[in-house]
């Protein structure tokens, strides 16, 4: 369903401090949504502020040469001067890590601009739209709303944000207005080329290495139609990756022949284990949700506090019941 886009213009018109951020482990998605608007923000002459629980992904840093997105650590006593606090591509508490606490307790307006079909109560104005490809849609759709022209910089930015949240335009919900979303951004002066080759030709070694551990553990279970792969947390002083090297990785999963569901378990350095799901028509965002997780039908994480044995136990049988009721 279409957003009205009024109320969001209206808080902008009255308001001058911006603090805007998206969820822990950021992607291209979340990043370019909040780099894009924060730019159009300062253009609009609003003093405006960018944060994250988590370090800037070395993958992305070419979008933010200036290191605009500072890391948050708690209490975050510098950030309550803010009267507007805009939380992009997600809206629910765990995926807001350590600024959970000081969004709780912020006496700014909230505002959560979303594409997700999980959503918390975070105290926001909701500007959610489920059908949209990527919040990058929406950060799109509040410039066009504000009136000011679009840089550049930030249609890069977009551009990114998009093409992220789609696969590069292969994933089913790419749509024809997804090509005409992308052909704007293309004439606003994105440059296709230039963002493949930073996204998918600096790969470093240590992420080499990474995804070669991920090929070898991969498997294939219930008949083949569920493949799955982990990683432990010592891969990652051995290969020398990070955990922000795992992005697109789950990929692997589902492009085994006859695979319905792709898995990916990954022990986390607080502990617990991170799962990603990927479907090609198995709601898996109801399986996420059984787990205290959730995000689209098709694509889904949570979180399980458990060993990694015992979590993809448990999401290996939760998975395949899935695919049975689904006969």
């Amino acid at each position: 369903m279409p957003i009205d886009w009024a109320p969001f213009v209206e808080l902008v018109r009255r308001h001058q401090r911006f603090l805007l951020t998206t969820h822990i482990r950021p992607d291209g998605d979340g990043l370019g949504s909040i780099l894009a608007l924060g730019e159009v923000l300062r253009q609009e002459g609003k003093q405006v502020r960018l944060v994250n629980s988590s370090a800037m992904p070395a993958r992305y840093a070419f979008l933010d040469p200036d290191g605009r997105v500072e890391h948050f650590s708690p209490p975050g006593e510098e950030y309550r001067d803010a009267e507007v606090v805009l939380v992009m591509d997600t809206g629910t508490w765990n995926q807001l890590g350590a600024f959970g606490p000081f969004l709780k307790s912020s006496s700014a307006a909230k505002v959560v601009i979303d594409h997700h079909m999980t959503q918390d109560d975070l105290g926001a104005v909701r500007l959610v739209d489920t059908s949209a490809e990527a919040t990058g849609r929406l950060a799109y759709e509040a410039i066009q709303a504000l009136g000011g022209p679009l840089p550049a910089s930030a249609a890069s930015m977009l551009y990114v944000a998009v093409a992220m949240d789609t696969g590069w335009f292969r994933h089913s919900n790419t749509s024809p207005a997804t090509h005409t979303l992308a052909a704007k951004l293309l004439e606003a002066g994105a440059r296709a080329d230039l963002l493949w080759q930073e996204l998918y030709e600096r790969d470093t070694l240590p992420r080499k290495k990474l995804i070669g551990r991920v090929h070898d553990r991969l498997q294939v279970v219930h008949g083949g139609r569920i493949a799955y792969t982990e990683l432990r947390l010592a891969d990652y002083a051995e290969t020398g990756a990070s955990p922000a090297d795992t992005e697109d990785l789950i990929d692997c999963t589902r492009s085994v022949t006859g695979v319905e569901v792709g898995l990916f378990f990954m022990e986390q350095p607080r502990g617990g284990v991170k799962v990603s799901f990927r479907s090609r028509g198995v709601d898996v965002a109801r399986v996420a949700e059984r787990f205290g997780g959730g995000g689209h039908k098709l694509a889904s994480g949570c979180v399980i506090e458990a060993s990694l044995e015992e979590a993809r136990a448990r999401v290996l049988e939760a998975v395949g019941a899935a695919l049975t009721n689904k006969e």
